[in-house]
Formats: C-alpha cells, sequence, structure tokens
C-alpha cells in the first residue's frame, strides 16, 4: 500500500527517524502525516540541527542567536511548504526582499520584485541590464551565455569546477569577481577552483534561471531559527502522536526477522538522517563525503542605529588588519526587525583558506577592519560568540557522488543534505531528502506492521 494508507483495524507502520535536523524533521513529518507510528531520536538536547537556535548569555542579558547564518530563498518551496505545515508562517517569520548583490568595492547588482506572474529569469535579466560597474559589453556576453546554459538546461561536464566553467565561458571580467564567484562561496560553501559546476548550476536552475516567481528573493529570519521550523515541527508531531526523544544517541542499529532494531527496540522501517560522518557509524556501507567545508560565524555588537545598505553583503577580503581572510559575507540581522538583534552583524566565512588558522582575537580583529570599509560603519565592534564548524558541510566538488536514499537493507533509509544530490549542503536539499525518504518507506511492500 502507497501514500501511508491501510485496512481499518490494520497496525500502523512503526517509524523510527534518527536525526532531529530538517531532514529528520521533514521525514518523520511526512511519515506521522500518513498515518505512520514515528519515533524521533535525536542526539542533542534541541532539535534543528545544524540550523538551530543558540542561546547566549551576554553583559545587557540573555539573547538567542543562531548556530550559523543560515540564508533561504524564495525558490525553497518545499521548506516553505513544511513550514507552513507544522502552522510556522512563512509571511509573518520570514522578511522577503528582493535579491541584491553589493560589495565593498562599489559593485551592485539588484533584481527588481516583479509582478505575477513574470518569473526569476526576466527579473535577473533586468538586474543584469543595471549592473554596476560593469560594461555593455561584458553584460552583453554574460546574458549570452546563461541564455546558452539554460538552453542546455543547465547541464554541466560532472568532472568541471566552477572556475573552469567559467574560463571556458570566457568569464573573466567584473561578473566573475563580484557576482559569480561570491555567489559559489555563499551556496557551496566551496571556493570556485574546487568546486562542483554541476552542482553550481543547478542552484542557478532553481534560482536567477527560475521560471517561477520570486525564485531569487532573499527570506531573511525575523526570529531565532529553532522558531522557524525546529519548534513548530517538534509541537505538530507531538500533538498529532508521534514520540520525540532528545539526548538519545543511537549507537547500533540490528536487522533482525521483518524489523529493524534501534538499540534494542524493534521497528518496521528505519530512517537514517544524521550527518553522513555519524550515519557511517551506525551502517558502515554509508557513502561519506571525501572532504568537508568549515564556516565560521562572528557576531558583532555595533551601535543599535548601525545599518548595512542591504542585508546581505559581500566583502572581497581587501583591508585585513595584516590577517589574510578572503572573501566573506556580512548579515545584517536588524533588518529583520526583531528589536533585540538591533545593530547585530554576523560575518560568515566559509571555505578553505588562511582565517582557518588565526585565533578568534585575530578573525575578530580582521573582520572589523573588513567591514569598516563600508559607509557608516565604526573601524570596530563587540565581539558577542564566534562560532566555529570544522565539519560545517560537505565540500561541494567535481565528481562527488551523493548517499543513496535507499541501502542494502530494504527496511533502512537515508536522509540528509548529503543523499540530496541536485544540491550542494542546503536546508532545501535536507527537507527534499527527508521528504523522499518518508515517501520511499510509506510506498514499499513493507509498510504494514
Amino acid at each position: 500500500m502507497s501514500n501511508g494508507s491501510r485496512p481499518s483495524g490494520s497496525p500502523r507502520l512503526r517509524i523510527a527517524v534518527i536525526g532531529g535536523g530538517w531532514a529528520g524533521l521533514a521525514a518523520a513529518v511526512e511519515a506521522t502525516a500518513a498515518g505512520a507510528e514515528v519515533t524521533l531520536f535525536e542526539a542533542g538536547r534541541s532539535l534543528g540541527g545544524r540550523a538551530r537556535s543558540l542561546p547566549l548569555a551576554t553583559a545587557d542579558g540573555p539573547l538567542t542567536l543562531d548556530n550559523g547564518q543560515h540564508i533561504l530563498l524564495g525558490a525553497y518551496r518545499d521548506t516553505l511548504a513544511l513550514m507552513r505545515r507544522v502552522g510556522a508562517d512563512p509571511e509573518r517569520l520570514l522578511l522577503r526582499r528582493p535579491l541584491q548583490v553589493l560589495d565593498n568595492t562599489g559593485f551592485s547588482l539588484r533584481l527588481p520584485q516583479l509582478p505575477a506572474p513574470l518569473p526569476a529569469t526576466l527579473a535577473t535579466a533586468w538586474g543584469l541590464l543595471g549592473c554596476s560597474p560593469v560594461s555593455l559589453a561584458e553584460k552583453l556576453r554574460t546574458a549570452r551565455w546563461m541564455l546558452g546554459v539554460q538552453l542546455r538546461g543547465f547541464r554541466v561536464e560532472p568532472e568541471q569546477s566552477v572556475a573552469t566553467w567559467l574560463d571556458a565561458a570566457g568569464q573573466h571580467g567584473r561578473l566573475r569577481r563580484h557576482l559569480w564567484e561570491p555567489l559559489c562561496l555563499a551556496a557551496l560553501n566551496t571556493p570556485a577552483e574546487r568546486a562542483s559546476a554541476q552542482r553550481f548550476a543547478k542552484v542557478l536552475r532553481d534560482s536567477l534561471g527560475s521560471t517561477q516567481r520570486g525564485a531569487t528573493d532573499l527570506l531573511l529570519p525575523r526570529v531565532p531559527f529553532g522558531e522557524l521550523l525546529p519548534e513548530p515541527a517538534a509541537h505538530w508531531l507531538q500533538t498529532h502522536g508521534a514520540q520525540i526523544r532528545l539526548g538519545r544517541r543511537i549507537s547500533q542499529l540490528h536487522p533482525g526477522d521483518g524489523s529493524i532494531a534501534v538499540d534494542g527496540e524493534p521497528f518496521a522501517q528505519v530512517i537514517v538522517a544524521t550527518a553522513a560522518q555519524h550515519a557511517a557509524k551506525l551502517w558502515p556501507e554509508t557513502r561519506v563525503p571525501q572532504a568537508w567545508e568549515p564556516i565560521a560565524t562572528v557576531y558583532l555588537r555595533y551601535p543599535a542605529k548601525t545599518r548595512l545598505p542591504y542585508p546581505l553583503h559581500s566583502l572581497l577580503g581587501q583591508s585585513t588588519a595584516g590577517q589574510e581572510i578572503g572573501a566573506f559575507w556580512a548579515v545584517d540581522r536588524s533588518q529583520a526587525l526583531n528589536p533585540a538583534e538591533q545593530g547585530i552583524i554576523a560575518a560568515v566565512l566559509s571555505g578553505h583558506g588562511d582565517w582557518c588558522r588565526l585565533s578568534d582575537a585575530q578573525l575578530h580583529a580582521a573582520v572589523c577592519a573588513e567591514l569598516a570599509s563600508l559607509p557608516g560603519l565604526p573601524a570596530s565592534a563587540a565581539c558577542l560568540q564566534i562560532v566555529r564548524e570544522k565539519r560545517a558541510t560537505f565540500s561541494c566538488r567535481p565528481g562527488q557522488l551523493a548517499q543513496s536514499c535507499a541501502s542494502s537493507h530494504p527496511r533502512l533509509f537515508f536522509a540528509g543534505d548529503h543523499t540530496w544530490s541536485d544540491y550542494p549542503a542546503t536546508l532545501e536539499g535536507a527537507v527534499r531528502s527527508g521528504l523522499r525518504a518518508a515517501r520511499t518507506v510509506l510506498a514499499g511492500p513493507g509498510n504494514i506492521g
């Protein structure tokens, strides 16, 4: 039977979901909605995985930040649908702004907010036309290239890096330095020299090249990340009869006769939605990414009225206070209208680089020096917190194969951003992978009892 349907009086399908990140939450909600008896195991004390709230004690009192800056786009249709399903209204919880790419050299690309049903591709073309300071010849050359990429269905040789792809397209001008390379770093958390052109092309397909209205819009959280999905999903799951067991790190999966034992407790089906390296400890055949990329988030407190020209700002790493940190992005959290976060700017550095070798004090000083190149920002700011994740995301390199949703056992399935081959490590990829895993379980022949 598919879609979780079952004859009246038949036993409910008992499913274990291991991992309470966004993939695990998506799987648990989907399976519970279909009538399954779901138990969600999470090793930590809170849900959300790598996109969760982070309580912080400050001199001004307690403050809730996030364990990193996680950017949402209008193209994240399944993430937004999941939020609505569990009672979290995206229109209330997210500030929607037309995408702009601005940096500290004066580069500016602004996409207009077009009325329905005009697609994102038209907004992209309009933005490129008005892009400054870029020559008309380069704009036309880039427009022709993007049209060709679109006509080829955004298909790229799987072994190409983004840098090689741009080289072959003759993209050597300002748009490469100020648009494509920063967007690549933001989307893939991997520098263009070693990032997968194929996955970057798929990101462009679903954003700048999308036929969906508002696909490129930036969605900025008005609340801590826990309130976007983890907390509403937990409430929804418990209201609908699912069990949530926090602080439960699973140590063993044992296939039995018609079931899989999760630390000795039998379940008809199991979805492993942990990070790949943790999944491999439970099921050794798991394909673990060969390389990982770090991310550091530096939370800075400026005077309350401090604002960036736009909530998301690119910095190219030109002034470094004697330390080389490379390009990074700054997020103005004040613009989401959260009064507690007035004057807070988060600097996000991702991908292996010289910044990894800096101490927290050195990184703080270098980031402040770079941000001071923006109009209206003082030369220094108080450091609230620095969050470093050595294995924040898998390294999105050419030729890297994703873990399949299925395993060698018919009752065991995988979810997580590392299983979604279309995208790099994104929240949308995680959510889609969780939905796919749950639907695969529910549609299988062993979905009764």
